[in-house]
């Protein structure tokens, strides 16, 4: 099985990082003031304690979904299958339902469309889009393979 890296832009990779930063800065923010904090005595206590455990649920929750977006996205191309993850959300596709793949030179999108008349737009780096559409194409053979260059693009004879 083929697995091919999802590319973020930089600027989302920038937002992922800063989310990994604040949920650790909100951790270490609760964590210091339930150290810090004398409820023992107090009558809202469960207030704050409540206040604290969805604090730190909250922050850890955000920071494996975080963590999970840049260790698990990736696109897997083997057997009879597309795998697909983003994080903690996976797919799977039939290869033998792929109809046709679209590489759309003028935009630089890569997309997978189905029998079923859906698709899938594939992100990765432009250096990687033919090595993924061989790799389909090794695991059927009756995939349609279109590119749209710039020069035959349906928007240039409106100009």
């Amino acid at each position: 099985m083929k697995v091919f890296k999802f590319k973020f832009s930089k600027l989302t990779t920038a937002f992922i990082f800063a989310g990994i930063l604040l949920a650790v800065a909100a951790f270490s923010l609760t964590l210091y003031n339930v150290i810090k904090a004398d409820y023992l005595y107090s009558n809202k206590a469960i207030y704050s304690i409540i206040g604290f455990v969805a604090m730190f649920i909250v922050s850890v929750a955000l920071l494996i979904i975080l963590i999970s977006l840049l260790a698990s996205s990736y696109y897997a191309v083997g057997g009879d299958e597309l795998k697909t993850s983003f994080g903690i959300i996976k797919s799977k596709f039939k290869i033998s339902e792929i109809d046709k793949v679209i590489l759309d030179r003028a935009t630089e999108k890569l997309a997978v469309y189905f029998k079923n008349e859906t698709f899938v737009m594939i992100v990765v780096k432009p250096e990687w889009y033919e090595e993924f559409v061989n790799e389909l194409l090794k695991c059927n053979p009756q995939i349609e393979y279109v590119i749209n260059s710039v020069k035959n693009s349906p928007d240039n004879t409106k100009k």
